[in-house]
């Protein structure tokens, strides 16, 4: 995208344009600056396979291919966990292109993040780990897909706020940046001192909302990885009792919660739950968005309690009793875990 054409899309947010523009004027100087590329090579490629059978191989596919983001000297790369779940092989690439295999090492469902770990030298520095906590809105940021520079964009912290995922996920103080990359999942957020604050996520049409929708991406700060990252290397996932899971897929439609599918054979799905069912409270307590819901349902107790849900289905205004569940249990993960 010519800077041109960034400067027409985010015409109605000048006070971080100049901004934008300058960066992307750096993006393109890395190159003089870092000779190595040191910076830009820990971000490699990532290419996972899917079993057919994965309860996610319908919507997320049974091959995926994305980022990952080398952090430590042993071959230990990060990435959005999306990428990895339910995966039976992941292999990676290097600034040269050369497959390695890469063993699945942990997943975090609430985080979002998945780690590996190279079976074979990739060859690269890591990236150092930065302090998401620091990064403020309007502050400068690079986008690194692999591929060195030529997948790298200046971008622009341009919101920090909540986001409430569809799929019973929910992040108080995600990172929204703008222009998007085009190759956001597992992309690496690198701060103005070239350390890793976050990974790539989505691309959103809201990463600014007001006075008009600015499309960008969200990331997940890297502060969240580091009080899970002991328990993710040392069992595959947080330690603890689980959050209590439904199995519904989720919107926000004029004030109100809407289901829009359920998990097959899930908690929702069990109890009856359907699509077009309107979520109106949870026990006592009313419900206007995802996040109110999501919040209610694990105040209630560990996977496995009771939610009772206040549902209307078309006129009729009814009570339904789910039994939560660990999604872990439901997901069919693989023995690398």
């Amino acid at each position: 995208m010519t800077p041109i054409g960034i400067s027409r899309r985010l015409r109605f947010a000048a006070p971080f344009v100049l901004v934008v523009l300058f960066l992307l004027g750096n993006a393109l100087a890395v190159r003089a600056q870092t000779s190595s590329q040191d910076l830009l090579s820990a971000v490699v490629r990532l290419r996972a396979e899917i079993p057919p059978d994965a309860r996610t191989a319908r919507g997320l596919g049974t091959l995926r291919e994305g980022n990952a983001v080398v952090i430590d000297d042993n071959g230990l790369v990060l990435t959005i966990g999306y990428l990895i779940l339910e995966a039976m092989s992941a292999t990676l690439f290097d600034s040269a292109g050369r497959p390695v295999a890469a063993d699945i090492l942990a997943y975090d469902y609430d985080s979002g993040f998945g780690l590996l770990r190279a079976q074979s030298p990739l060859g690269v520095k890591p990236i150092p780990i930065g302090n998401s906590d620091e990064l403020d809105k309007n502050d400068p940021v690079l986008v690194a897909g692999h591929g060195g520079v030529d997948s790298t964009i200046g971008a622009v912290v341009v919101s920090r706020r909540e986001f409430a995922g569809y799929w019973e996920y929910l992040l108080d103080d995600a990172i929204f940046t703008s222009p998007p990359h085009p190759n956001w999942g597992g992309a690496a957020l690198i701060s103005a001192d070239g350390k890793l604050v976050g990974i790539g996520s989505l691309v959103v049409h809201d990463a600014l909302a007001e006075p008009r929708p600015v499309p960008g991406n969200m990331f997940v700060p890297i502060n969240l990885l580091k009080p899970i990252f002991a328990d993710l290397l040392d069992r595959g996932r947080v330690a603890g009792p689980e959050r209590p899971w439904l199995g519904m897929f989720t919107a926000e439609r004029r004030g109100q919660v809407v289901v829009t599918r359920v998990a097959p054979d899930g908690p929702a799905d069990q109890a009856g739950l359907q699509a077009g069912d309107v979520v109106l409270a949870v026990g006592k307590q009313p419900v206007a968005s995802m996040a109110e819901l999501f919040r209610l349902v694990w105040r209630a107790g560990p996977a496995g309690v009771r939610i009772s849900l206040q549902i209307r289905r078309e006129s009729t205004t009814a009570q339904i009793t789910v039994t939560s569940a660990d999604r872990y249990d439901y997901l069919r993960m693989q023995p690398t875990y």
